[in-house]
């Protein structure tokens, strides 16, 4: 594992990204930054964290994916990479909130974006970022954010952290062409809320009662509506009100 540590960036996924486009850059090479300016979450959301407190990081997988209807599979062994270096330290009540924040106990503690992008010759180059809050205790204004100090009352090491996390999605990466449907499995059980009744809103303000069902191929999420029907939505078509 290649380590490049930044002081301060505007996004550790930009600078990856530009970084494997200008030189050969090996497989899981890492980038954190102690401060990032510009940290970026789904669908143009911005991740702002206390600087110094938190793990702000990118990785670089590539030479793994091959078809395009598989994207939404990384997503799902990144997720459980990260769950899986979390019960390392016994944090509690973990569950994945679609599309792929991290929670315990019902509060957001981490978030993943992953950035893909498709070479000439078909290859798929991704770069995954992940903002994990780690030491930050202060979240005013942020009333369904927490942090591993706040769940576990001490700080953490978190370097310690990054190499847990890494080398479980070296883990989990490896078992993508054999193993996917045990990997979506694990996901699914993973789910926040799966199979239970809960509200959702539309972006046009429409709100309705439904019950996830499953997060499909695709990354759609699966809900079971009041008329028994399954719909399918894209990430950031609706929202979870919980």
């Amino acid at each position: 594992m290649q380590l490049i540590k930044l002081d301060a960036i505007d996004s550790t996924n930009d600078f990856l990204k530009d970084l494997s486009q200008r030189e050969d850059v090996s497989n899981f090479t890492v980038v954190t930054a102690e401060n990032q300016t510009k940290g970026k979450g789904q669908m143009g959301a911005v991740w702002n964290t206390e600087a110094g407190k938190n793990l702000t990081m990118s990785v670089l997988i590539k030479e793994v994916l091959f078809d395009i209807n598989d994207i939404y599979l990384l997503n799902v062994a990144v997720a459980l990479s990260v769950i899986r270096a979390l019960n390392i330290h016994n944090i509690p009540y973990l569950a994945i909130k679609w599309p792929n924040d991290i929670l315990s106990a019902n509060k957001k503690i981490g978030g993943i974006l992953i950035e893909n992008s498709i070479k000439g010759d078909g290859r798929i180059v991704s770069v995954v970022g992940l903002g994990l809050n780690v030491n930050q205790i202060d979240y005013k204004n942020l009333p369904k954010a927490s942090s591993l100090a706040i769940v576990m009352n001490r700080f953490f090491d978190k370097e310690a952290l990054l190499n847990e996390i890494v080398r479980e999605m070296e883990i989990s990466v490896s078992r993508l062409a054999l193993e996917a449907e045990i990997l979506w499995r694990e996901y699914q059980n993973l789910l926040y809320k799966n199979g239970i009744p809960m509200p959702f809103e539309t972006t046009d303000g429409k709100r309705f009662m439904g019950i996830i069902k499953r997060v499909n191929p695709s990354g759609q999420l699966e809900i079971v509506m009041e008329d028994d029907s399954i719909a399918s939505f894209e990430i950031k078509q609706i929202q979870m009100l919980y």
